[in-house]
């Protein structure tokens, strides 16, 4: 027979589009003679319904959401749907398994999700192992459990998502009960080079426990924040037998296997690719985020440094991957602007034109900017086609500065003002751009990264002040050869300008020569610092014991620069509580709203502190 996994690009709650996607789906498996598919975790109401799953209502319109629009317009083949099922008071994760346009079966999930991005306890409860029951809905009684499902040659089990990380998994007593296909509905966040590690599981799983193995991802930028690669992976007894291609820019994919054949189609993986995963991701995330809010597209105050370049062409990025998967035409009707399709079908290259209406740019100088910046930020808009402004704002900062002089009595100087000095310039610029994001209804792109996020190197309502911070979760030394990556690779050549640039904010003096690793620390030390300190968990001197090995040559900067990170770190939680939406793009991030989270009032690390410079 023909099985099949199926991804979703769904949005939470929207009711009538996750069924228009879900019906499309599987009207699209029968036509391919397919007897059995799985849909994704929560993919009827959405994954990311946060406290929403907490009402009384919310499940019962998932139900009746399935029961009503879209079984009765369902194939009669078997497949798997998923929501939350409210039974003797208490929440569950639950996969309903449906023949013949009627729900058989409900197995809820046994294993919550409540690390790093997930608290699924916050919402539903764990079922019992072994535990079985029934359901009435509406005057319908339906077998809600932990059921093994006969199914022609096959014994059905389940493992939904988490269930199959962990060490007492699912899959361990249902091959005792002669399960020999296991589904596994999951919604798994996206982080770079994750993909190996669920394809290893899967294999791996089809192998030690002599079965089957179906794994369906969900897909996309769903409700703001994750994002996810709608990975569809099927094994049979430890050989691969189906992987398709991730991060799609497509409401739906299909992985189906025809299991009288060796396999159907094997994509190739990200495995050691992670700047081609980070170039997809966040395309794809920027495509769903502009889609799903309606809007005209996207403000950016281009500096001409790293992180505004990146932003940039990811933007441009987007474009060219969404064509090249969708066509121009529905790339188009997706981001709501079907009405430019007859104007731009006749233009050989129309994505300069697109970019031109969807990307507008200002470079912002002041008298501390230096001519080779803007040149970068001009080149690199003119390649890409985006809207190029320049204007200065020396006015602004010094009709900020002046009042305030005139108030406290004396001027201000760089000797003992510097960073409100510093601050003014960054905070001035962001009134302006917001104005054009107005005019525009467009998202207004801020370009703080991990780095910058982990030391508070950002200020507070100006590079930071913006509607998505589509880079807030990777790190500085990985965008920075990221961007030499794509002048290579991806045929920016505008990007020699800004690669050839120090990272700087270039908001002292020129004569002070500011630049980013002078105020802080060298990146690569400060990468290493927060991976073992947030990532890791480490305290101050387990993290130079940790390093002092690889960092001897440096022995002089090591304990300072560790000594600023925690103190910094510190400090500066009340900006992270305040990042703008942040995508999830590794395996940590710095954002309290998803990841880390660290109280806004501390000890500051006092006393470790001073443990470290006690350590030989």
């Amino acid at each position: 027979m023909k099985i099949a996994g199926a991804t979703l690009n769904q949005i939470p709650m929207d009711w009538a589009g996750n069924a228009h996607n879900v019906l499309q789906a599987l009207h699209d498996a029968d036509e391919m003679g397919v007897e059995l598919l799985c849909f994704p975790e929560l993919s009827i109401c959405g994954y990311g319904c946060e406290d929403v799953f907490l009402s009384e209502w919310m499940w019962q319109k998932a139900f009746k959401t399935l029961t009503e629009k879209i079984l009765p317009f369902a194939p009669k083949f078997a497949f798997t749907a998923g929501l939350p099922v409210k039974f003797e008071g208490k929440m569950y994760n639950c996969v309903a398994f449906c023949k013949n346009r009627e729900i058989q079966y409900i197995i809820p999930k046994q294993n919550l999700a409540n690390d790093g991005v997930h608290y699924e306890p916050r919402w539903f409860t764990a079922w019992e192992v072994g535990k079985k029951s029934e359901i009435n809905i509406k005057g319908t009684n339906i077998l809600i459990g932990d059921y093994v499902i006969d199914f022609e040659e096959y014994k059905i089990g389940f493992e939904i998502c988490e269930d199959a990380w962990r060490e007492d998994r699912p899959a361990n007593r249902l091959c005792k009960r002669g399960v020999n296909l296991i589904l596994n509905p999951s919604a798994s966040h996206f982080a770079i080079d994750k993909s190996l590690s669920r394809q290893d599981l899967v294999v791996s799983s089809s192998q030690n426990y002599d079965c089957t193995y179906i794994y369906a991802n969900l897909l996309g930028n769903e409700a703001g924040r994750m994002i996810y690669d709608g990975e569809l992976i099927i094994a049979k007894n430890g050989e691969l037998k189906f992987r398709n291609e991730l991060l799609s820019f497509r409401n739906y994919q299909l992985g189906i296997w025809d299991t009288q054949k060796e396999h159907s189609k094997i994509a190739e993986s990200f495995e050691s690719k992670p700047n081609q995963e980070f170039r997809k991701a966040v395309s794809l995330a920027l495509f769903d985020y502009l889609r799903k809010s309606y809007s005209n597209g996207f403000i950016l105050s281009l500096s001409g440094g790293a992180d505004s370049s990146t932003s940039a062409v990811l933007v441009a990025e987007m474009i060219r991957l969404g064509i090249e998967e969708l066509g121009l035409e529905q790339f188009l009707k997706k981001i709501n602007k079907a009405d430019w399709f007859e104007t731009l079908k006749t233009e050989q290259d129309c994505r300069k034109t697109i970019a031109n209406r969807l990307l507008t740019t200002a470079y912002q100088s002041t008298e501390n900017s230096g001519y080779s910046t803007f040149e970068s930020a001009k080149k690199l808009a003119n390649e890409i086609g985006a809207i190029f402004y320049h204007w200065n704002i020396d006015d602004e900062v010094k009709g900020y500065t002046q009042k305030v002089s005139e108030n406290i009595g004396r001027k201000l100087n760089w000797d003992q003002d510097d960073i409100a000095l510093q601050n003014i310039q960054a905070r001035a610029r962001s009134p302006i751009i917001w104005i054009l994001a107005n005019i525009k209804n467009a998202l207004l792109l801020t370009t703080s990264n991990r780095s910058e996020g982990s030391v508070g190197y950002t200020t507070m309502d100006g590079d930071t002040s913006g509607s998505i911070a589509p880079i807030a979760a990777i790190d500085k030394p990985f965008i920075i050869q990221w961007l030499r990556w794509a002048e290579n690779n991806l045929g920016y050549k505008s990007l020699s300008y800004v690669n050839s640039l120090q990272p700087t904010a270039e908001l002292r003096p020129e004569d002070q020569a500011q630049s980013d690793e002078t105020d802080l620390m060298p990146y690569p030390l400060l990468q290493k610092i927060e991976e073992l300190a947030i990532r890791e968990r480490f305290s101050p001197v387990e993290i130079y014991n940790e390093l002092k090995t690889s960092w001897e040559e440096n022995q002089n900067i090591l304990k300072p620069s560790i000594h600023k990170f925690f103190k910094l770190w510190s400090r500066n939680q009340w900006k992270r509580e305040r990042i703008a939406v942040s995508f999830h793009l590794d395996d940590y991030n710095v954002d309290p709203k998803t990841w880390c989270r660290f109280p806004i009032l501390s000890s500051s690390f006092k006393e470790e502190l001073e443990e470290l410079e006690k350590t030989e």
